[in-house]
């Protein structure tokens, strides 16, 4: 283990109970309600900076029982103790209030402590913390939520009030914290509601509004695509209703990939907001946590290697032996400066002297897209190589594999071959653009070509080659097999191994450079990408067929594809059938595929199609969104001889796709 986790371990687990403060009251106990759902109840996984304890000065009282664990004590319902996470319930996570409490910590003189309360349930609406309306609200709740209700006794609203009485006993109550709506979405009433239990609490606690502020957070935004984003509205507009209330902006806290719920780094920023705005009501300066402004220095290890696609002479970005990735900029007038990897966003840290820097996660093995953003503007790293992807240039980082890689990496003392750069005529591109093209009776594309080693050597000047058409995905390009495929590496090594014959690579563009942009997405019908079909059969392989010395038939001719590649196959090869005879998908985008009847039922006569099909692969990945397992015991029902693999551990990346691409080619033309 390593020794930092286990020190916060062993604080963690000597977490004590310190049961009632005091027979009488303590004016510098500050004492706030927190309530809500899932975004108060916790849904980020606390990370070590939340782990640590703040000491005694921020306390919480249990609403639940917490068993013991291995690295925290018992907690006992209605007994402070220090507030570590989780606050809401044994197995929720990081909330607001963690970060609330620290932030007051940091801003309120030693001699004030900080308590919360907490009671939360995921998904509920505000009719459950409405006294009046829980008894019917318990009757009609959903299955999953029945055991959070009954962990508070069917009654949310009357467990906050009864604790709540017991710690003014001990100390002043001096706000209350919401972070509720989702559920509430549209609902024109719910700041009435809002109203209802806000006045219901301070009439049941006989407090004064104007002493107890009500602060609502904002829900997630995702850059404008948060799943209930349209619920801010109805928060920021709650104090005309209620006015002792404050809104607590989310903009620009990071959140989960289900849009719906903050991230552990989202929580500590909305928590800090929260405890700021509290502070300055309490007429204090509002002060950071040391501990979170320490966490913003980013340390580099010193296991830390340059990637593979930094430009030569630049020492980031860098990956460590955890497969965190490492990123370094310098930008002395930016403001807000992102790296986004993955799909996850991490702001980077200034240094103060106009560099700034972030460390990732871990992250998968393989290839990644990144990007910068500085002030809202994306860009591609300077320091990284450029590849297209995501229908634009973008930033590369390749994460390590071990050994097991090798096969996609470069060899010494084996045969290379060469990837060339032609551009060949398309008039049947001119009849679409012959308007813009200098020539009106043709329109050049461009293509890369693989030629095995031996191809170049003089003995084999009159031999001639089968060819395999190598398709991409959406939003790649003819360069994207070659660069973040690494097909060249792969195919020499397989040729120098003995797995596979010696063949021609050819990739084109396939005309899906684009986004998609909607309309039919079932195979055989869409019409992304169709344009390339015919620049397929009638310009590129007589061309291919022409300038190199290929074996021009369809015995020796192959087409395979990753994603809408693997579409793009099915559409050619299956409807072509006199001009290809092997043919293989990885993560193929193949929706709305009826085996019984599509391509004019070219599936219904298993044995001819067997015949004409000599190798049929699949493969996928098994974290991929596109599985590959169906179709293939369609398929396999009807007769039909297709081989399939999942790759282990991997999406709908390129890892998954050289993996496939590897199993695929040894199988080409060897009948």
């Amino acid at each position: 283990m390593n020794m930092n986790i286990k020190a916060l371990a062993i604080s963690a687990a000597m977490l004590f109970c310190v049961g009632s403060m005091s027979a009488a009251v303590d004016p510098n106990f500050y004492i706030f309600l927190c309530f809500g759902q899932s975004n108060m109840e916790g849904a980020a996984r606390p990370e070590a900076l939340d782990l640590e304890s703040p000491g005694s000065r921020f306390l919480l009282m249990p609403a639940v029982d917490y068993p013991a664990t291995d690295t925290r004590a018992a907690r006992k319902m209605g007994e402070w103790c220090e507030a570590v996470p989780p606050l809401c319930r044994p197995n929720n996570g990081l909330t607001p209030a963690d970060w609330f409490g620290r932030t007051l910590v940091a801003s309120l003189p030693e001699n004030i402590r900080i308590g919360v309360i907490h009671v939360a349930i995921g998904g509920i609406r505000i009719e459950g913390f409405m006294p009046d309306k829980i008894a019917e609200y318990v009757k009609t709740a959903p299955n999953w939520m029945i055991g959070m209700l009954k962990a508070y006794g069917d009654n949310p609203y009357e467990r906050l009030v009864t604790l709540a009485r017991k710690a003014q006993q001990d100390g002043v109550i001096k706000g209350v914290l919401m972070h509720q709506g989702e559920s509430n979405t549209g609902d024109q009433e719910w700041a009435n509601k809002v109203q209802n239990v806000y006045d219901r609490l301070l009439g049941d606690l006989q407090l004064k509004p104007e002493e107890v502020p009500l602060l609502a957070g904002e829900v997630v935004q995702a850059d404008g695509q948060g799943q209930c984003i349209a619920m801010n509205k109805q928060i920021q507009a709650l104090p005309k209703t209620l006015h002792t209330s404050q809104v607590i902006s989310s903009d620009g806290c990071t959140n989960l990939a289900d849009k719906l719920h903050f991230d552990a780094a989202g929580y500590r920023e909305l928590g800090c907001r929260y405890g700021e705005k509290m502070a300055q009501l309490l007429g204090y300066e509002p002060v950071r946590p040391a501990a979170l402004l320490a966490q913003k220095k980013v340390e580099v290890p010193a296991d830390a290697v340059t990637v593979e696609n930094a430009i030569p002479g630049n020492e980031f970005p860098k990956v460590d032996k955890e497969r965190r990735a490492y990123f370094r900029i310098q930008a002395p007038k930016a403001k807000k400066v992102i790296v986004d990897i993955c799909g996850k966003k991490y702001d980077m840290q200034p240094d103060g002297q106009g560099v700034f820097m972030a460390a990732t996660d871990p992250l998968p093995v393989g290839f990644h897209y990144y990007f910068l953003s500085i002030d809202g503007v994306n860009f591609i790293d300077p320091a990284s190589e450029t590849y297209f992807g995501c229908n634009r240039e973008a930033g590369g980082l390749e994460v390590p594999e071990g050994p097991e890689g090798d096969y996609y990496r470069p060899q010494v003392g084996i045969p290379h071959g060469q990837v060339r750069s032609i551009y060949y005529p398309s008039a049947h591109d001119a009849q679409i653009v012959n308007s813009k093209s200098s020539n009106s009776q043709c329109v050049w594309r461009h293509a890369l070509v693989y030629t095995p080693a031996e191809y170049e050597i003089a003995k084999n000047a009159k031999k001639r080659y089968p060819v395999l058409y190598l398709q991409h995905g959406m939003g790649e390009g003819e360069t994207s097999w070659a660069l973040q495929g690494k097909m060249q590496h792969i195919m020499d090594n397989a040729i120098a191994a003995g797995e596979a014959v010696p063949m021609i690579v050819v990739m084109e563009s396939g005309d899906i450079k684009a986004p998609f942009r909607g309309g039919d997405n079932r195979a055989g019908r869409s019409q992304y990408g169709a344009s390339f079909y015919p620049v397929l059969l009638n310009d590129l392989i007589p061309y291919i067929d022409q300038t190199f010395r290929t074996k021009a038939d369809r015995e020796h001719r192959a087409m395979a594809g990753l994603s809408w590649g693997g579409h793009q196959t099915l559409d050619v090869v299956l409807t072509n059938l006199d001009k290809f005879a092997w043919m293989g998908t990885f993560s193929g985008a193949i929706f709305g595929l009826d085996v019984k009847t599509a391509y004019d039922g070219v599936f219904a006569n298993a044995d001819e199609f067997n015949k004409k099909i000599h190798y049929f692969y699949m493969n996928w990945g098994s974290d991929d969104f596109i599985k590959g397992q169906p179709i293939v015991d369609s398929l396999r029902e009807l007769g039909i001889k297709v081989e399939a693999s999942e790759s282990a551990g991997t999406g709908h990346e390129f890892l998954t796709w050289r993996r496939g691409l590897r199993e695929f080619i040894p199988h080409l033309f060897k009948k």
